[in-house]
């Protein structure tokens, strides 16, 4: 009698781990990290999957920053917690700023998530995933931006005094990256398609510092600009005060350089500029918005502003929308003042009426609505070199070296009358402009 077992061995089927990334650039960055690392595993890993199998783990990136982003990270949280609830999902792990900043509150009140990391906890976090941090994978990364662009992040956390601002609560001290593994980063990027570089940190201008001794970011932009197939480097979140203008003579010197430069100002009057603790006056903020014009003319200057500070007066406020007309920013965003907790404005009497803030944010948003409008008008008939983004509709859709995604002008192209492909630069004739949009053809 043959009792040899002919039974198949049938493989355990790992679980898919999906990451969902909530908040700003950084935390996208920081996916991308996660995943590259993951699938460095071995692991089956995706990013913001709609279909999820019964012992799925899903990982949360949650944002901290002001209340309508925890609102939003506390929703997902209790929307993936439920569906373990019901068994349609296997594990919740929430990682990031939220947690970061809340653990022992998050752990009292959601009970059912499996566990919550913080913002430097990537070991523990791969290690309670069943993998292990590799470091031949610096520089690794899975996009879930399309492959041609990729936000590019040069330090962590930030040394800056802002008393509304929660973020070294959450992410710490200012920490630049080493300079090489940057730039070997930025070539595993450009073998992969990449061909724009968002720079992106709490605070470009204080890169290498702390590991240089110097304010180092000219010199890493000459080396990133050296990486062959990076065709686009752009500047996001640069502090005016103490400000590297040798920056702007690397802007000058190398072609792939934008003439872009996003430098939150959140104010202008000095009581509020004394008040946030930014360390700049209105006439130091004035003069150094001219001096980077007068350096780099024709470059694009993107600004944020806060409405409802703590004691921001109507003559505050006034003194801000004439500022804002007067300047004629590119790009402007304007927020809503959030009274966060540890933070230094916290002790302070979050005065302004909430409606207030809001009213306040929609007029300084329609006079620049005015102002793009204006300098748009000024772009029609001229050719520009656009990056094409993506096709929706009727539309090839893309940007200038003025325009950074999800937040910029975008240019809109009529599908039928030329062809352009994903990720692939063309020329364009500016043909109509609108507030936010410019509408062109391809030249050849």
């Amino acid at each position: 009698m043959n009792t040899k077992n002919t039974s198949k061995i049938i493989p355990v089927k790992k679980p898919k781990i999906n990451v969902i990334t909530l908040g700003c650039s950084k935390n996208t960055y920081d996916s991308e990290v996660l995943m590259g690392q993951l699938r460095g595993n071995s692991m089956d890993v995706v990013h913001e999957a709609n279909h999820m199998g019964k012992d799925d783990i899903v990982v949360i990136n949650t944002c901290g920053f002001i209340d309508n982003a925890k609102q939003e990270s506390i929703d997902t949280i209790l929307q993936y917690s439920q569906l373990k609830e019901e068994g349609k999902v296997g594990k919740v792990i929430v990682t990031g700023c939220l947690s970061e900043r809340y653990k022992p509150e998050l752990e009292a009140e959601i009970t059912n998530v499996d566990a919550f990391f913080g913002t430097n906890d990537l070991n523990n976090l791969l290690h309670s995933l069943g993998a292990n941090y590799k470091h031949e994978l610096i520089g690794e990364r899975l996009l879930t931006t399309p492959s041609h662009f990729a936000y590019f992040k040069i330090a962590e956390g930030c040394n800056r005094p802002c008393s509304f601002c929660a973020i070294p609560l959450m992410r710490g001290k200012h920490v630049s990256r080493d300079m090489q593994e940057l730039v070997n980063e930025a070539k595993i990027l450009a073998a992969g398609g990449t061909k724009e570089l968002i720079l992106i940190a709490q605070d470009l201008t204080y890169y290498g510092l702390d590991i240089y001794g110097k304010r180092n970011l000219d010199e890493l932009l000459r080396r990133l600009s050296d990486v062959n197939g990076i065709e686009w480097i752009r500047l996001q979140y640069a502090y005016p005060s103490g400000f590297p203008m040798e920056i702007l003579d690397a802007m000058n010197e190398r072609e792939n350089i934008c003439k872009y430069l996003d430098m939150p100002l959140q104010h202008i009057t000095d009581n509020m500029l004394k008040s946030m603790r930014r360390g700049i006056t209105k006439q130091k903020t004035i003069d150094i918005v001219n001096q980077i014009r007068d350096k780099v003319p024709g470059i694009a200057m993107r600004t944020t502003l806060i409405c409802g500070y703590p004691g921001e007066t109507e003559q505050d406020f006034e003194e801000m929308m004439n500022w804002v007309e007067e300047t004629r920013f590119d790009r402007l965003g304007c927020f809503t003042y959030s009274h966060e907790e540890k933070t230094h404005a916290h002790s302070l009497v979050d005065d302004v009426p909430e409606e207030v803030k809001q009213q306040r944010v929609d007029a300084i948003m329609e006079i620049q609505q005015g102002i793009s409008y204006d300098i748009n008008q000024e772009k029609v008939g001229k050719t520009y070199k656009v990056l094409i983004d993506r096709k929706e509709g009727d539309f090839f859709i893309g940007r200038t070296e003025f325009d950074s995604p999800e937040v910029d002008n975008e240019v809109l192209i009529d599908a039928n009358t030329g062809y352009a492909a994903n990720g692939s630069f063309v020329q364009v004739k500016i043909d109509r402009a609108e507030d936010f949009d410019l509408y062109g053809q391809i030249v050849k």
